[in-house]
C-alpha cells in the first residue's frame, strides 16, 4: 500500500520541543516537504529535504529551530521542532515527491501526503 503515515505531535508549552515522524510505504521519494496549516490560514511550507543527499531548506520562520532528518533504514522522515512558539501551532503535514521538479512550496509537486498531525503550543 502506497502511503505516508505520520505520528508525533501533541501539546507543549512555549520553548518546548516535539518530533514529528513521517513513514513512507511503497514510495521511492526524491523530495519530502513539511507543511503546516493554522486554523483559518492557508497551508504553508516549513521546509524540505532532498532525500538522495540529505540537503535541506527551511522557511525563515523556523530556520535554526526546526530540523529535518531521515532514517533510510526505516524510510522515515523526521521534523524535530525546538524552541516552539505559540505561532507554530498548526496541523503539520509531510508530503513526498518522486522527482525534484518544481518549487518546493508548490503543493502540486507532491504526489503523496500524510494525514496530518496537530501541534499545539501554549504560552
Amino acid at each position: 500500500q502506497v502511503q505516508l503515515g505520520q505520528s508525533g505531535g501533541g501539546s507543549v508549552q512555549a520553548g518546548g520541543s516535539l518530533r514529528l515522524s513521517c513513514t513512507a510505504s511503497g514510495i521511492t521519494h526524491i523530495r519530502v516537504g513539511w507543511f503546516r496549516q493554522a486554523p483559518g490560514e492557508e497551508r504553508e511550507g516549513v521546509g524540505y529535504m532532498y532525500t538522495e543527499n540529505d540537503s535541506t531548506y527551511y522557511d525563515d520562520s523556523v530556520r535554526g529551530r526546526f530540523t529535518i532528518s531521515q532514517d533510510r533504514a526505516k524510510n522515515t522522515m523526521y521534523l524535530q521542532m525546538t524552541r516552539l512558539k505559540p505561532e507554530d501551532s498548526a496541523m503539520y503535514y509531510c508530503a513526498a515527491s518522486t522527482n525534484n521538479e518544481g518549487w518546493w512550496r508548490d503543493e502540486g509537486v507532491y504526489e503523496y501526503w500524510g494525514q496530518g498531525t496537530r501541534v499545539t503550543v501554549s504560552s
